[in-house]
Parts: C-alpha cells; structure tokens; sequence
C-alpha cells in the first residue's frame, strides 16, 4: 500500500471534478480524501497498491469532460490508513 498526495491545477472547481473523482476512486479501491482549496486548485490525498494509483494518477492528468488540467502535481506521503475516499466541502 501507498500513499501520494496531489495537487491539480487549472479550471478545477465547478466541472463536478470531486464528485467524478470520487466515483473513480470508489470503482479503483482507492481510498483517501478531495477538496477545493481556496487558491481554485484541487488537493488529493489517495492510498491504494500501486497498480491503481498508478492509473488513478493517470485519470487525473485528464480528469472530467468539462476540466481543463494545467499541472498535477504528485508527492509521496505518510499513511493515513483512510477507510473510503471522501468529499471534503469547505
């Protein structure tokens, strides 16, 4: 098991991304959290074995219909040992 954090930049926020991210995560077993952050970019955390979060990295260089990616930034992190994935709101 695995955990990378990722930041996604560009139109992010109102395209429905978290929610479509949320339902690939569900279909992928891959647990962790999403949210907007105020600076209009979307943070991830995701934990998964590395075939899946391989190819949910991919997803996110592309993203729903409406997105428009800039960057994606990915960085490895901590476990957290999430039991689903989530949407946070603010």
């Amino acid at each position: 098991m695995k955990h990378i954090n990722i930041r996604i930049t560009g139109k992010v926020q109102g395209v429905s991304f978290r929610a479509t991210t949320k339902a690939i995560a569900d279909q992928m077993s891959v647990r962790g959290i999403v949210r907007n952050e105020k600076d209009g970019t979307l943070y991830l955390e995701a934990e998964g074995d590395e075939a899946s979060l391989e190819v949910f990295e991919e997803w996110c260089h592309e993203g729903p219909d409406r997105a428009k990616i800039e960057t994606v930034e990915v960085t490895p992190g901590e476990m957290k040992n999430y039991r689903n994935f989530e949407i946070i709101k603010r």
